[in-house]
């Protein structure tokens, strides 16, 4: 197979790349090349998106398929004007979703108003419009198209810091600070696993546009916690108590890894992931996605670790409520 991968050089896109490259396919990445290094092995067609598709692109066609992770509506538009007749896998985000206590999937659930780039409210905050206006981009215009909705990626070369949190503590054996409730569910899914499975969909291309959540199975946080750091002591803290000292959700600096407010966030980490496996994909053990990452961030000095500072984390700890017997 000849794969087109639009992007190619940050986590999830290189993480495609390097599983395509595994199977022996060919593939081309088009981008700037300047949010990371180009992949060796590959074709490198450069491509600043703002403008429109190079004569080069398709000279080094034809191509079997295209991956695009794009989030602007404009760039998924230019590359469709000269590769609407390849099959397209995009990956679009479960941020589609307006409601996120609602963890109904593809067709059910209500998604965000599409949003285009030159809509005054296409904001940083307006990721979820633009993603559903990329979506209809390639459902309408691809000849055969593939949209993958992830949640949560997690593993090595995570820019985000969230899972890092945790992978970083994984040899603590002292009070770990755990947000929330042990029973809150929590869904992550490994960036290999979801590379490979992307580029399974990209070799086999279904007939029928088809759409679906890329999420890994619902555990609880008590579970996913005890495979992150499994001989730390945890201590929970409860969502009202986090909210009331300030501490962010999700990631950010003063954030505690994965954790979101619930149950008005419930539905984010809750989708169901039997239609995702129906059509292959497979998903390893927490436990090893954790010990993988924190082999990553040994070996790499400049990697995002994000969340709260170990003194932030004793106050939070030293501040919380007695928990009743």
């Amino acid at each position: 197979m000849r794969l087109l991968v639009l992007g190619g050089t940050r986590f999830l896109s290189r993480t495609i790349v390097d599983d395509a490259l595994a199977r022996g396919h060919e593939v081309v990445v088009a981008c700037r090349g300047v949010s990371g290094a180009v992949p060796e092995g590959v074709v490198h067609v450069a491509w600043d998106r703002a403008a429109p598709a190079p004569p080069a692109l398709v000279a080094v066609g034809p191509f079997d398929a295209v991956v695009d992770v794009a989030r602007s509506p404009a760039h998924v538009r230019r590359a469709l004007d000269v590769l609407a007749e390849v099959p397209w896998v995009f990956v679009s985000t479960i941020s589609v979703y307006a409601d996120d206590g609602d963890p109904a999937g593809p067709g059910v659930g209500a998604l965000h108003s599409p949003l285009d780039d030159a809509d005054p409210a296409a904001s940083a905050e307006a990721y979820g419009g633009l993603k559903v206006r990329c979506e209809q981009l390639v459902l309408e215009r691809a000849a055969r198209a593939v949209v993958v909705r992830p949640g949560l990626i997690v593993g090595p070369g995570d820019p985000s810091g969230r899972f890092a949190y945790w992978a970083a503590r994984r040899d603590r054996e002292d009070a770990v600070l755990a947000p929330g409730s042990p029973t809150d569910p929590i869904q992550v899914i490994d960036v290999r696993d979801l590379a490979g499975w992307i580029v399974a969909l990209a070799e086999h291309p279904p007939a029928e546009p088809l759409v679906l959540d890329a999420v890994g199975p619902v555990t609880p946080m008590a579970d996913l916690l005890a495979d992150c750091v499994p001989r730390a002591r945890l201590t929970w803290v409860g969502h009202d108590e986090l909210a009331a000292a300030g501490v962010e959700m999700w990631a950010g600096p003063d954030s505690v890894g994965l954790w979101l407010p619930r149950p008005g966030h419930d539905g984010m980490v809750s989708h169901d992931d039997t239609p995702a496996r129906a059509a292959g994909l497979r998903t390893r053990p927490v436990a090893d996605t954790a010990a993988d990452t924190a082999a990553w961030l040994a070996a790499t000095p400049d990697a995002v670790i994000g969340g709260i500072t170990a003194a932030r984390e004793r106050d939070l700890l030293a501040a919380r409520r007695p928990r009743r017997p």
